[in-house]
């Protein structure tokens, strides 16, 4: 009788497990836009922290050290506000002014494209496939303004979070050491030690490829701006910006960056020579940045698989969106270094 009720406990266990995880993910869900200011304060915190502690090693108090920080902060920030936020306001809303012409411009090569189509066998299928393309482009025409308005529901959830965030980072930055002890005190004590080892190692990971990644970021994006000023190319600002978030994508992150350029560069000039003149600064930009920044950037390569890095951010971009694109390589790290010690048998006991 023993042995049959075990696996009734089993079950019932495993039952409890998976519903609390169903729980779990729906809180998660519901909670999207808190946990959003949350990581966007955690990244924030993680960034600033070495900065905290190279000021205290020089004999300053971390409170001290906060408000030292936070000035120096304030003052970007009045800046950014002054000269950065209406260039980026002005570029968007020509943008948004520009999209109607850009859509029909579309739609109007697509229709010299058809007419353009000879008479043969098996134009009929590609003729009914231009008139879906042009059925389509009249559609995104009239969602344009929807589009548009939930874009702006985005931003206003953002400036809350952006808002929230310098208190949620103060906190942070103030009680770390005091979250870090209470976590460790959590912990077996005869795990005790290889977890924090391991913890420093993914600590050391993480931190080299977030701050990395934010400079790389930020140089691909003003690299790309001066580039497209120089060429004349419309909405330089915007089309930088996204360079410098594309730059987050590996692999696919190159080509996906240079499409806006390259689009609004066909629609102004509509020459094959400007389309090579981008396409040539955004491959010495991005060889630029692979051979030279990188590698000085990155002092530690991640060593991840190509393809274990692209699923990661895939299916962690699907659950989590820009999140889950940013942290995918982090935390597919912390997972590689956590298995190689419990493959090297790091977890064994000690008594």
């Amino acid at each position: 009788m023993e042995y049959a009720h075990t696996p009734r406990s089993d079950y019932g266990r495993s039952i409890a497990t998976i519903l609390l995880f169903c729980m779990l993910a729906a809180a998660l869900y519901a909670l999207q836009h808190t946990i959003s200011c949350f990581l966007l304060s955690w990244v924030i915190a993680y960034l600033l922290d070495p900065l905290l502690v190279k000021v205290e090693q020089r004999g300053m108090k971390r409170l001290y050290a906060l408000v030292l920080l936070y000035i120096v902060l304030g003052i970007l920030t009045v800046f950014f506000l002054a000269f950065i936020v209406p260039a980026i306001t002005m570029s968007w809303n020509s943008f948004i002014l520009d999209l109607p012409a850009y859509i029909l411009k579309i739609k109007q090569v697509a229709l010299e494209w058809k007419n353009r189509l000879p008479d043969r066998y098996g134009s009929d299928e590609i003729q009914w496939l231009l008139d879906k393309a042009s059925g389509n482009i009249d559609t995104t025409a009239e969602k344009a303004g929807f589009w548009a308005y939930n874009f702006g529901t985005r931003i206003f959830f953002n400036l809350f979070n952006i808002v929230l965030s310098p208190i949620l980072v103060f906190f942070m930055l103030y009680y770390k050491q005091t979250v870090i002890d209470t976590l460790i005190s959590w912990l077996p004590d005869n795990w005790r030690d290889q977890i924090v080892d391991i913890a420093h190692e993914v600590n050391s990971s993480i931190g080299g490829y977030l701050r990395g990644q934010v400079a790389v970021s930020i140089i691909v994006a003003l690299f790309s701006t001066a580039a497209l000023f120089a060429l004349g190319i419309p909405h330089p600002i915007f089309c930088g910006a996204f360079a410098g978030a594309a730059s987050i994508l590996p692999f696919i992150g190159v080509i996906i960056a240079t499409l806006p350029a390259l689009f609004f560069a066909w629609f102004k000039f509509q020459s094959a020579a400007i389309l090579g003149q981008t396409t040539f600064a955004f491959a010495l930009i991005y060889f630029f940045e692979g051979y030279v920044i990188k590698p000085l950037v990155f002092k530690e390569s991640m060593n991840l698989n190509p393809l274990v890095t692209i699923i990661m951010v895939m299916a962690l971009g699907e659950i989590l969106g820009f999140w889950g694109i940013l942290l995918a390589l982090p935390i597919a790290s912390a997972i590689k270094i956590t298995w190689g010690h419990f493959v090297r048998g790091t977890f064994k006991q000690r008594y």
